[in-house]
């Protein structure tokens, strides 16, 4: 099956059962949505391929309607004010498949993809005054002190294109902190997706990733397996990748999450994932 985005689109309210629809299809106009969630994980991406769909019948507030509606119309549009450009902030664990989602939101709904991670290297990368702050406690093998982060975050948010076209926040924040200074600077999000998969999945997905020294591919044992058994014996597994360390980082990842998601529990959306890679319905 093909990679599809997140899709939040309209169901029929007279329909008995919600029907799964492909992503996009019906422009959002009642209150009853479905939302189909597909993936499909490049090697690049060092995530295992798989497919998640999930069925939504929930209500989002009118004016959400509005905005998504509004975000992927193509020519004229007939209104009596134009929305607020939509934001969204994704949280997911290692091997969640985020970067694949935030791919496909963006192209979906034209929002500006912005990653905390990227954002801090490319300050860094430009030597801005709070890039030369940050890689100073990088040199030191400290943590970057949430000001300086919030103050990048804030400042790529504000820029004209963000504005302009909406954003969709990838990987911050990290802790209740964090979302408190976004809070603390009028900095929320519409829609706040959790993509919330079991740790046992997690597990499967990053333990069997494999490197090729000498490419730089990523291969994964059972979903993506090597061409040749030339390739299959030169495959080694990264020093991160074992078991014992993504539980680490799962039990980091569970801990943080639970704290940002008392901020922004009045706008989430958590995406519940298949307990194969096999493509099921899921309930949001």
């Amino acid at each position: 099956m093909g990679s599809l985005g997140l899709a939040l689109s309209s169901m029929a309210a007279a329909r008995p059962t919600p029907s799964l629809a492909s992503f996009p299809s019906v422009p959002l106009s009642n209150n009853k949505y479905s939302a189909s969630l597909h993936s499909s994980d490049s090697l690049e991406t060092s995530r295992a391929s798989f497919c998640l769909e999930i069925s939504c019948h929930r209500r989002l507030p009118a004016e959400l309607r509005w905005k998504m509606s509004a975000a992927t119309r193509s020519g004229p549009v007939v209104a009596v004010a134009k929305p607020e450009p939509l934001k969204i902030i994704i949280s997911g664990a290692p091997a969640s498949g985020k970067g694949t989602q935030c791919e496909l939101i963006k192209k979906k709904y034209g929002l500006v993809h912005i990653a905390a991670g990227d954002l801090l290297r490319a300050e860094i990368a430009a030597a801005t005054e709070n890039g030369k702050r940050a890689k100073e406690y990088m040199e030191k093998g400290m943590l970057v002190p949430d000001e300086i982060v919030v103050t990048m975050v804030k400042e790529r948010l504000l820029q004209p294109d963000a504005q302009e076209n909406g954003w969709l926040l990838d990987g911050y924040p990290r802790s209740l902190s964090q979302a408190t200074a976004l809070e603390d600077l009028g900095i929320r999000p519409d829609l706040f997706i959790l993509l919330d998969v079991s740790e046992g999945i997690l597990i499967e997905r990053v333990v069997g990733r494999r490197l090729d020294p000498l490419t730089g591919k990523i291969y994964h044992l059972k979903y993506s397996p090597p061409e040749n058994d030339e390739i299959a014996a030169r495959l080694i597994q990264r020093f991160d990748d074992t078991e014992e360390k993504v539980k680490l980082r799962l039990k980091t990842h569970h801990q943080n999450v639970e704290a940002v998601l008392s901020i922004y529990k009045d706008v989430m959306l958590k995406c519940i994932p298949p307990s194969t890679e096999h493509t099921v319905p899921y309930s949001c």
